[in-house]
């Protein structure tokens, strides 16, 4: 059951979540030994009930480092949800075949994930190899990476022959300020049309629960490209202590961006474009 409040505002029709992870069960998926951390388990009923209490219509489920390459766990619950409300962002390496990579796209895939901040992943020199065997099947790169680290490596995401989605306000701590070259890099990267942002924005917080510092960040990425951002839960929270709400999230999101019009394009348009729906 879950103990998410609805948000004061009701979500648009076919809101979609475009970042959460599943955990477990273990017993069926158990997590890889080269992860960075152990989650508590996160199923897909828990997840449907956080879903139901926010008005989420439409979901993304995002491949977590603690499962390595090994997507199962991630393409089950694609299929549990069912593919009228739901895709994925698996992670590979270049070991995958491309009758692998076809199979992936009939399961809901549309992305893949470098995760330059918890690692066990896909190693960062196979960028522009692995985009180049993404682009015929349409796929995005999605990156997780700290302020710096983007800033340093948006050039060569600004080159790659598919389209890029950013994690988490791209990382940029609140604090730095808006004028910051570490968010000047990433309003650069989203002015070359190639680039998407995802306003699950918690984790760019300098001050902590309940994280309202971060209003800025989300107001400019949301003026600088409303044509390409999403928004996303990033559900169940990993590694956060206190582990927020989604209807709270929910309700700074209608907080910080005001315009029906435009959470309309965020919330549903956007991701409906993004992931095929």
């Amino acid at each position: 059951m879950s103990t998410t409040r609805p948000p004061r505002q009701q979500a648009p029709v076919l809101t979609c979540d475009s970042h959460f992870h599943i955990f477990g069960p273990y017993d069926q998926y158990p997590l890889d030994a080269g992860r960075s951390y152990t989650p508590p388990a996160a199923l897909v009923p828990l997840y449907l009930a956080m879903a139901e209490a926010v008005g989420i219509g439409r979901m993304v489920v995002v491949q977590a480092s603690v499962y390595g390459t090994r997507n199962e766990v991630t393409l089950d619950a694609v299929r549990q949800f069912g593919l009228h409300r739901a895709r994925a962002v698996a992670v590979i390496d270049d070991s995958f075949a491309p009758a692998a990579l076809r199979r992936m796209h009939e399961a809901g895939v549309r992305g893949v994930r470098f995760n330059m901040v918890s690692g066990n992943g896909t190693p960062e020199d196979q960028l522009e190899a692995l985009a180049r065997r993404l682009e015929p099947l349409g796929w995005h790169i999605q990156v997780y990476a700290e302020g710096d680290k983007l800033e340093a490596v948006a050039p060569q995401l600004a080159k790659l022959p598919v389209e890029v989605v950013i994690d988490h306000c791209g990382g940029v701590k609140a604090a730095l300020g808006t004028a910051h070259p570490q968010f000047a890099a990433l309003l650069r990267l989203l002015d070359s049309g190639r680039a998407w942002i995802k306003l699950s924005s918690y984790r760019a917080s300098s001050a902590g629960a309940p994280w309202t510092d971060v209003a800025p960040n989300v107001r400019a990425l949301a003026a600088a490209a409303p044509e390409r951002c999403v928004w996303g839960t990033d559900w169940p929270h990993p590694g956060m202590d206190p582990v927020p709400e989604a209807g709270v999230l929910f309700d700074q999101f209608v907080e910080w961006v005001p315009d029906t019009a435009v959470r309309q394009r965020i919330l549903v348009d956007n991701p409906a474009r993004l992931y095929g729906f």
